[in-house]
């Protein structure tokens, strides 16, 4: 039997629960097939819980859906009532369509010319109104359905989705600026221009040498020059490593994102930057 759900197609929306407890609380998962993240926030948006679960080795949803149960078994504040929660899908399968030419009936279309998806695969959508972008991707609807049954209404959104949101909202400059957001072995790349999105792509990498040929080549193709382009970094890299250490060889204006400069209220310690999707959804 399909459970009807509710979907995360209008991105400025956000859906509660019937219950609301006390002391409000509300609930956000970022999802990968390498790992899982855990955010609890109360009503001043203040965060009261984090837990990240990274995993050795990529996984099917099959798989993660019994990490996601395991994990909220074992933790009594998951087990809360929630006035509202939401998942997060980073995955590379996605595709960023201009919402002007963008047709809801031919949803997989999009996909199929960069992904590889199954006939039966749900094609979700995010709408971000204010920039003109949709972005059509596939959610596991076995986590969805899991997520309905324990917590009854919430919302789902595009990992990418919520990073462009975020960046473009706080965009006032002119000038060209990069944005790369890291992931085990896989990192997003934005490229904006006088405040409009000129690149967004997700690159799969396995050494620091393919990180620095795609970064590279993503500023030929836009004839942007390394030595003068800031770039901004986020997520799983941090000062010193491999990849931080590889682009800092070819790249002069390296600068890390800070989460309190989106989201004062939220815990920040010495590595602010590397949770910086989970910690920006509004």
């Amino acid at each position: 039997m399909l459970i009807q759900l509710e979907t995360g197609q209008n991105f400025t929306t956000l859906s509660s629960t019937n219950n609301i407890s006390r002391i409000q609380l509300r609930l956000s998962v970022q999802i990968s097939l390498n790992g899982l993240s855990f955010l609890v926030t109360n009503h001043e948006n203040k965060e009261v819980f984090f837990e990240e679960h990274k995993l050795n080795h990529s996984t099917t949803p099959e798989e993660l859906l019994m990490e996601i149960e395991s994990i909220i078994s074992e933790k009594e504040i998951l087990n809360s009532t929630f006035t509202d929660v939401s998942l997060i899908y980073s995955t590379p399968v996605y595709s960023l369509i201009p919402t002007v030419l963008f047709d809801e009936t031919k949803t997989s279309e999009y996909l199929k010319f960069n992904s590889k998806i199954l006939a039966n695969d749900y094609v979700a959508h995010d709408e971000l109104d204010t920039w003109g972008i949709t972005v059509a991707y596939v959610p596991f609807m076995n986590i969805n359905n899991f997520f309905f049954e324990k917590y009854g209404s919430f919302n789902y959104y595009h990992s990418i989705s919520i990073l462009l949101k975020t960046i473009l909202k706080k965009e006032k400059y002119s000038l060209p600026r990069m944005y790369l957001h890291f992931q085990q072995n896989s990192f997003d790349c934005i490229i904006l221009k006088e405040g409009s999105l000129e690149l967004c792509n997700t690159y799969s990498f396995n050494t620091p040498e393919d990180f620095i040929y795609y970064t590279l080549f993503s500023m030929e193709q836009l004839k942007l020059n390394p030595e003068t382009l800031p770039v901004f970094l986020c997520g799983d890299i941090d000062e010193g490593d491999s990849n931080y250490n590889m682009a800092y060889t070819y790249i002069r204006n390296l600068e890390f994102l800070n989460i309190s400069d989106f989201t004062p209220k939220l815990n920040v310690d010495a590595e602010g930057h590397r949770h910086f999707i989970i910690k920006n959804i509004k």
